[in-house]
């Protein structure tokens, strides 16, 4: 029995597949999902020859230190934004020198929003070594936490099928 639902189980491995045939390695780069992403992946059996790491940068200090997202651009933009994400998709492809990555970072709530940046709210980028990149902005609402943290996971894994196929 799986932790996460069939739906999630069935997307993790899809991409999997995707990136087997590639063979493309993949990292993630997780704030919010706190390696959700990452736990959703190595969910499926045999998913270490291409699941290679997880980022796990809840702080602005991590996503500086360990992906390389820019003290200004945290500074400018906040570390829930379209930047934010981007950058930290290119910094998991670039640190794990993988062909794949996905960078979430939002807020889950239940606290932290604000008028500008609601609960709910969640950036996230993929980003391969072919040079494209998709970005979303999500506004999932106050919906709980977990239902925020898990409707982010499916996103993310929609997003790398789409890249990836």
């Amino acid at each position: 029995m799986s932790v996460f639902n069939r739906e999630i189980v069935s997307m993790s491995t899809t991409v999997l597949e995707n990136c087997r045939k590639r063979k493309w390695l993949l990292a993630t780069a997780e704030s919010c999902t706190g390696g959700l992403i990452g736990g959703a992946l190595t969910e499926i059996a045999g998913s270490s020859d291409v699941f290679d790491r997880g980022f796990i940068t809840y702080t602005n200090k991590a996503k500086h230190k360990v992906i390389g997202v820019d003290i200004d651009t945290l500074r400018n933009f906040g570390a829930v934004s379209e930047e934010v994400a981007r950058t930290m998709a290119a910094g998991a492809l670039k640190t794990a020198a993988v062909q794949i990555a996905v960078a979430v970072t939002g807020i889950a709530g239940p606290g932290g929003g604000s008028a500008e940046k609601p609960v709910g709210r969640v950036h996230l980028a993929a980003t391969n070594i072919d040079g494209n990149t998709l970005h979303r902005k999500m506004d999932y609402g106050d919906i709980g936490r977990s239902e925020v943290r898990i409707a982010t996971v499916m996103t993310a894994l929609e997003m790398l099928n789409e890249i990836s196929s």
